[in-house]
């Protein structure tokens, strides 16, 4: 598969404490790749870097083998969409949350009424077009969420923690939907559940006090980790 997105020696600090340190990874196109590691590893600041949302101090971001520079940052970033872990939703109809984006991207009524059905349809939400947003549970307001970055048929999608605090039934129509994504962009799911992060992703990236200690496919890193330290996190024994 071929890289979508790199990141080389990237480097982050805030408030003169480094949370990343010299982070060198690629995301593939047609791939679910995870981001574990304990709190505090750096898994959301990473996370926004690659949806240059933040700047790093250090190192280089590359997409579709361009350098991202602050010329071009706009335009790559219209390619990628962020999920936060925190449902964050407008007091409106579900419809009109999922097309928020669309409107501000000038699309036509005809179009967003095509692109927000399908969407719809696609997180099994066809029937709560209509309703008020905050009225829906966690899980549903999950989807909505979720939704609304796909509407914007994203090349590269980015999940922070997209599961956490939902039911089992909507964590398996979470994934659900981010195993169909595979086709159509890149998928980087941060998560604290290793159950999940065991079933769900192609690629595995552990992180540790803001490195990358191990990367390689699923079952590789869960059965033979390179680094003692993911064997010892994956096993429970360092938090």
């Amino acid at each position: 598969m071929a890289v979508l997105q790199r990141l080389k020696h990237v480097t982050q600090e805030y408030d003169g404490k480094i949370v990343l340190r010299g982070v060198s990874l690629s995301v593939r196109r047609g791939e679910v790749l995870s981001i574990i590691g304990p709190n505090g590893a750096g898994k959301t600041t990473l996370l926004r870097i690659m949806g240059l949302l933040d700047k790093p101090v250090g190192g280089e971001v590359i997409y579709r083998g361009v350098k991202v520079r602050k010329s071009n940052a706009p335009h790559i970033r219209s390619k990628i969409t962020m999920v936060f872990q925190r449902a964050v939703l407008f007091n409106t109809t579900v419809f009109d949350n999922i097309a928020y984006g669309l409107k501000l991207r000038g699309y036509s009524s005809d179009e967003i009424e095509r692109r927000v059905g399908r969407v719809l349809e696609r997180v099994g939400m066809e029937k709560f077009s209509k309703r008020r947003a905050k009225t829906l549970s966690g899980g549903e307001q999950q989807r909505v969420v979720i939704a609304r970055a796909l509407v914007l048929e994203p090349e590269l999608l980015l999940l922070d923690e997209p599961t956490a605090n939902l039911d089992p039934t909507n964590v398996t129509i979470v994934e659900e939907i981010i195993r169909s994504l595979k086709n159509n962009a890149a998928v980087v799911v941060t998560t604290h559940n290793l159950f999940q992060a065991r079933r769900l992703p192609d690629r595995v990236v552990c992180l540790l006090d803001g490195a990358v200690i191990d990367v390689g496919k699923t079952d590789d890193i869960f059965r033979h980790p390179k680094d003692e330290r993911t064997r010892k996190f994956i096993s429970g024994k360092l938090f």
